[in-house]
């Protein structure tokens, strides 16, 4: 399905759900010194657990348990790249980047972090599709608005998602080669007969299930007793590639299942036979560091919003804020390029 528009978008820092202007931003860097736990390893995918105070007491409703509680509703505008989403409740709800929207004419990824406010009204919010080869109703699926069980913040889609030419058609090649790897990687085809050029179908194949499950079991309980965790450090094939930080435990926690299940499938993806040298907390402290130092940019995502972001040739550090909150960080994004 060709898109109806493509505008070049920096989804590397996460910045466009709305189109408000850049600015360079004096502040101070974050300085950030998180104390580590781990490693925790399972085949190629290497975890550690970042340990820190809570920044707010607020709580946040999940897209994913605002969809199942029937309190926001996510629809199809007929445009690739824009969705639209209303809060139906009283409560904020939280919609990170990379989290995938299932249903309408194809399958999206969300492109921004967000927060909806009670009472909404019907916001546009902007999206890639993951879905290449479908643009109609799939079978007993309402294709007017959308489910969301999932999140595919792999650095893969984020790269294709930044491409400064044709975003679109980079994250349309990237999931094809994510869907080819995986299918290598399980012994067999992972395109659903339903719609074969669906991510999110993919992710759902029973073979990649099956390989995740034994990266969920080992490391899905790593949260346990631990009520100080706020966010987790990603390495693969002996590589730190991406950490997420959150303004408190308990938000960490609601999402950090489907970001590892996320993270099982891009490390079955690039899985292979050769020897990686374990990842130290020395290169983790270094990446996080390193991501911090690049000059600020600012951009106001909403009256609510705003996006804070660092990048330089290595490396990509951005951060949600939410105004209401003094600017406080609801979502803390470091990223590898390279």
């Amino acid at each position: 399905m060709k898109p109806k528009y493509l505008i070049p978008i920096a989804f590397l820092s996460l910045l466009f759900a709305l189109p408000v202007g850049l600015a360079k931003q004096d502040d101070p860097k974050p300085a950030s010194n998180y104390r580590l736990s781990g490693p925790y390893t399972h085949k190629n995918l290497t975890v550690f657990l970042i340990h820190g105070k809570d920044q707010t007491n607020k709580t946040f409703l999940t897209l994913q348990e605002a969809l199942a509680q029937k309190k926001v509703r996510v629809y199809e505008t007929k445009d690739v790249n824009e969705l639209a989403i209303r809060n139906l409740s009283n409560q904020d709800i939280y919609v990170q980047a990379g989290d995938i929207v299932r249903g309408g004419d194809q399958d999206r990824m969300i492109s921004v972090d967000f927060i909806v406010p009670p009472g909404s009204g019907r916001m546009p919010i902007a999206a890639f599709c993951v879905e290449s080869g479908r643009w109609s109703k799939r079978g007993n699926e309402e294709n007017a608005s959308f489910t969301s069980s999932d999140n595919s913040a792999t650095n893969g889609l984020r790269l294709a998602a930044g491409k400064n030419e044709a975003p679109q058609q980079a994250v349309w090649d990237n999931v094809k080669t994510v869907q080819a790897n995986l299918a290598q990687n399980v012994g067999g085809s992972v395109n659903s007969t339903v719609s074969a050029s669906s991510m999110e179908l993919s992710m759902e194949d029973a073979k990649v299930k099956e390989t995740s499950a034994a990266y969920m079991n080992t490391l899905g309980g790593l949260l346990r007793n631990r009520s100080d965790v706020i966010g987790y450090v990603l390495a693969i094939n002996g590589k730190v590639t991406s950490a997420d930080v959150y303004a408190s435990h308990t938000l960490f926690a609601k999402l950090w299942p489907k970001l590892l299940k996320s993270n099982s499938v891009e490390a079955i993806a690039g899985l292979n036979d050769a020897a990686h040298k374990p990842v130290t907390s020395e290169t983790v402290q270094e990446f996080i560091a390193e991501s911090e130092k690049a000059t600020a940019a600012t951009k106001e995502v909403t009256p609510r919003v705003r996006m804070v972001t660092r990048e330089d040739d290595k490396n990509i550090f951005s951060e949600t804020q939410d105004r209401q909150q003094k600017d406080g960080y609801v979502h803390r994004n470091y990223m590898r390029k390279q």
